[in-house]
């Protein structure tokens, strides 16, 4: 066996051990060697420099929508999508050891978290303090060791910062969902998987009426559906856009080679950005 066959495969994140994005890594690529990056830019480019093999980003959120700045890289940058994978988030209130429910007075956590457990945070009339992330939040409860504040993360979290499980589930909405894509360099990406039955495209249009119509039309006549269709402003030209759609259906086709050439001539640019199998979900 070649030591090619048996190398250990590099995924980068952006966070923390026990942040949604490390539980998501783990689920995904379970016996990769983990570099994990204070921001998405950062761990974006050490896939695509070569320091990791793939780097797994959120790109949007059920509650909270889309992640314009992963949006903004996928669009500019070099890697491709391999697959896209649904993590559904729990949201548990975590305090230190000896801690209880009805002592708790302050609870910290990220922005969104937060914003996502408002009905239980004022049902306990809870003081609310923002933080980096759920999983720096987790660590800061650790280290203050005061049984007054806690932090809300996940059930991982709780594991491995030896925290106490105050409070399951206290989300809102028990549908919190984000889904993480996987980014691989161009070489890197396996080709024609059977299950891959759908594929990302991104495109700008001309700057005249209609030309978004046509290039919906182009779509519709080769009869390709699209699953998700957005609008993200170009950052270095005022008031026009590239759209992000996820379309139903194979993109190595003969069929999808045809649609791709008119769809070209339509618009000003055309990218696939990769392939994906819907609804792969990551169980907690």
């Amino acid at each position: 066996m070649s030591s090619e066959s048996t190398k250990t495969i590099k995924a980068s994140y952006s966070g923390i051990e026990g942040s949604f994005a490390h539980i998501a890594t783990t689920k995904i690529a379970p016996d990769a060697e983990y570099l994990h990056f204070k921001n998405f830019k950062d761990a974006y480019e050490a896939t695509v420099s070569g320091k990791s093999d793939l780097t797994v980003l959120p790109i949007e959120n059920s509650m909270a929508g889309e992640v314009g700045q992963v949006m903004d890289m996928l669009f500019t940058g070099p890697l491709m999508v391999d697959g896209i994978y649904e993590l559904p988030v729990t949201h548990c209130l975590l305090g230190v050891k000896g801690s209880k429910l009805e002592g708790i007075k302050q609870v910290i956590s990220h922005p969104q978290a937060l914003e996502q457990c408002e009905k239980f945070i004022e049902a306990n009339k809870l003081l609310k303090t923002s933080f980096e992330n759920t999983a720096r939040a987790a660590r800061e409860v650790a280290n203050l060791k005061d049984k007054s504040v806690a932090a809300i993360a996940s059930v991982d979290t709780a594991k491995l910062y030896g925290l106490k499980v105050l409070k399951k589930a206290i989300n809102d909405s028990k549908d919190n969902t984000t889904r993480f894509a996987v980014l691989k360099r161009k070489e890197d990406v396996t080709p024609d998987r059977p299950d891959h039955d759908s594929f990302i495209l991104l495109f700008t249009v001309k700057h005249e009426a209609g030309a978004l119509a046509r290039a919906i039309g182009v779509l519709a006549v080769f009869g390709y559906n699209m699953r998700v269709i957005r609008s993200r402003s170009l950052k270095k030209k005022n008031w026009q856009y590239y759209f992000y759609t996820e379309i139903e259906g194979k993109a190595d086709t003969k069929n999808a080679e045809k649609m791709l050439k008119i769809l070209k001539g339509e618009c000003k640019s055309v990218k696939v950005l990769g392939t994906y199998k819907p609804g792969c979900v990551l169980n907690q």
